[in-house]
Formats: C-alpha cells, sequence, structure tokens
C-alpha cells in the first residue's frame, strides 16, 4: 500500500520549522523547531526554550501553538516539529521528530482533530494527533 505524498502545503509547514531551527539553533538553548497551520491557513512558528532548570524549559510546539492560540485561531490542521542535529552528532541536516509526551497531552487539548508530520523512516505522513496519545486521561463530567 502506497502513502498519499507530502502535499506543498505540509512541504511549506516542515521548510518554516527546518528553515527556523537552522537560522536560530544554539546549542543548549535552542534544538527543536515547531511550525502550526491553522484551518484559516496562516503558519504560526516557535523554537525550543532550554534552559539550566529542565522544569523551566519551554517545547517549540507550545510556543507555535501559543502563537497560533493568541492570534485567534480556533482550530489546528496540522504541527511538525524539526530537531537540529548538536555539532557531534554524524547526520548534520535538521530531522522531523515527534512531540514529546507533555506536548502530546497540549495538543490533544487545544488542538484535537490536527495533524502532525512525522518521518517514519518510510517517508513522511499525517498522523492524528489523537493517535499519539491512546487512552488520554480525561475528566469526568
Amino acid at each position: 500500500m502506497t502513502k498519499p505524498a507530502v502535499s506543498a502545503a505540509d512541504r511549506e509547514l516542515i521548510e518554516i520549522a527546518t528553515e527556523l531551527i537552522k537560522s536560530r539553533y544554539l546549542e543548549n538553548r535552542h534544538h527543536i523547531a515547531a511550525a502550526v497551520r491553522g484551518k484559516s491557513g496562516q503558519i504560526y512558528s516557535g523554537i525550543h526554550l532550554d534552559t539550566y532548570v529542565g522544569r523551566a524549559s519551554v517545547c517549540a510546539e507550545a510556543v507555535a501553538l501559543g502563537q497560533a492560540m493568541s492570534a485567534g485561531e480556533k482550530e489546528i490542521d496540522s504541527i511538525v516539529s524539526v530537531r537540529h542535529p548538536r555539532p557531534r552528532e554524524q547526520h548534520r541536516e535538521p530531522q522531523l521528530v515527534s512531540p514529546c509526551g507533555i506536548c502530546r497531552e497540549m495538543l490533544n487539548d487545544f488542538a484535537p482533530g490536527a495533524a502532525v508530520l512525522l518521518d517514519g523512516g518510510e517517508g513522511i505522513h499525517r498522523r492524528p494527533v489523537e493517535a499519539l496519545l491512546p487512552d488520554k486521561y480525561r475528566r469526568k463530567p
């Protein structure tokens, strides 16, 4: 079974996140960039804010999603996260990465129905954010 080709809109989202992390990478400060496309078509981006006290760090996905929410987006279409390699790593090009567990929770809360762009080794594909966090905790009414 063949997977659908990545759309031009998906490639644009990946390119924006990739260019952002290439331009802003600083070891032990910024190593992930994320780009979010709202249902309006507008794209918002953000970078990871690493801190010496890990609990104070802020993920790029949260920054990008916060930009979208601040601009008035009501729904999110898609999101991508791109990691810049550290200087001692063999690969030199930024790579798509899956959101961390905390970001999966946040995306399920604020971007239900959104697609996450992932590279599973067989090419880039879209995956529903809900599929990244099965059996999510939900409060009882």
